[in-house]
């Protein structure tokens, strides 16, 4: 949908809904400006007969179920009183990350055409399969509080070891994209499993944790004070040279300062991923289906386009020693603003031997 200057009728806000845990009547002024910019758009006369859905995500997954109950009961008992909307209780809900993760998955490759069919003397190349259906792309979508991938699983394939048959429903998704049940090249079988707590917010709130608990019971054991004070910081190998930033938890408080230092990095975030020694087990030691990666197209969103793109400016095709050279040989150029003889709050990051 485009507006009348040909740009697409897109509003984002920030933060999430889950911000209005601990204010809920406040949750339907929240969404105010998203709706209010959607009726402007929708034909008043066609405002009751459009439907309205509420699915939240991660971040309302991460609170208790007494919060999650309290802003979507505000949501149904004041939405309808501003906007007509189609608009009922059911239609607001926290979804689960399988729900999350299946959503991304049928979006993608519903943009992309991959669900467009054709007869299978027109399939060719690569793309297509035997049955002249196209091949799908893998998913992978990290927002703020979690992770989730998804991607088609063969119908021949055995996704889980008898060990693990119990797990089946909650690691497959299947599901008829046609219009008739008997359409069985409509069937698809998707592997998608999330990450709760692998966000990128969140990933940096656990790995500030174990930097705080480990330096400060270091403290104690040596009888050292490292991080208790800006002059005396702990310094962070996850961090541009020169960054400084404070980490608090509990009246807690732990001063950094970035030493930009890749493979120590690396070594430091390993431990979080908690990911076992086995070929088919993924974060947490959750089973992941086989992949084949000669036949296989994955697109990442959010945060995997954010880091490369808009910080290292390699978006695109992902190719991991590129990225992985990009950010260890990049550095933070800070900005003096003489007109105000004041340092700029903004780094600028440069890969090494850029002009």
């Amino acid at each position: 949908m485009r507006d009348r200057n040909s740009q697409p009728v897109v509003k984002k806000i920030k933060p999430g809904i889950s911000a209005m845990a601990d204010t809920p009547e406040h949750a339907s002024d929240y969404l105010r400006p998203l709706l209010s910019f959607a009726a402007a758009h929708v034909p008043v006369k066609k405002h009751k007969e459009t439907p309205l859905y509420i699915l939240c995500t991660a971040g309302m997954r991460l609170l208790p179920e007494r919060k999650q109950l309290a802003i979507l009961a505000d949501l149904v008992r004041d939405l309808p009183l501003e906007f007509d909307f189609l608009f009922s209780q059911s239609q607001a809900e926290v979804i689960s990350g399988k729900q999350e993760g299946v959503y991304a998955w049928i979006g993608i490759n519903f943009v992309l055409g991959r669900f467009d069919h054709e007869d299978e003397s027109d399939a060719e190349g690569p793309q297509e399969l035997a049955t002249g259906r196209r091949r799908t792309v893998g998913i992978l979508d990290m927002g703020g509080a979690s992770l989730q991938i998804a991607y088609e699983v063969p119908t021949s394939a055995s996704v889980l070891s008898p060990k693990q048959e119990e797990e089946a429903k909650i690691l497959l998704a299947e599901f008829n994209l046609g219009c008739d049940v008997q359409h069985t090249e409509h069937v698809y079988r998707v592997y998608v499993t999330t990450f709760l707590g692998f966000g990128g917010n969140f990933a940096r709130q656990r790995y500030e944790d174990l930097v705080l608990n480990e330096t400060l019971t270091k403290n104690r054991l040596l009888g050292q004070k490292t991080g208790l004070s800006p002059d005396n910081p702990f310094l962070d190998p996850c961090l541009p040279v020169g960054l400084t930033d404070v980490v608090e938890r509990n009246s807690q408080v732990l001063h950094i300062r970035g030493r930009g230092d890749w493979s120590s990095c690396g070594a430091m975030l390993s431990p979080l991923l908690a990911r076992p020694n086995t070929s088919q087990a993924s974060l947490n030691g959750i089973y992941q289906s086989p992949i084949d990666f000669n036949n296989s197209e994955f697109y990442g969103f959010s945060e995997f386009f954010y880091c490369t793109e808009d910080v290292l400016r390699i978006g695109g095709r992902y190719h991991g020693p590129t990225f992985a050279k990009a950010a260890q040989f990049s550095r933070v150029l800070w900005i003096e603003d003489f007109q105000f003889n004041n340092v700029c709050t903004m780094c600028i990051l440069f890969p090494e031997g850029s002009p």
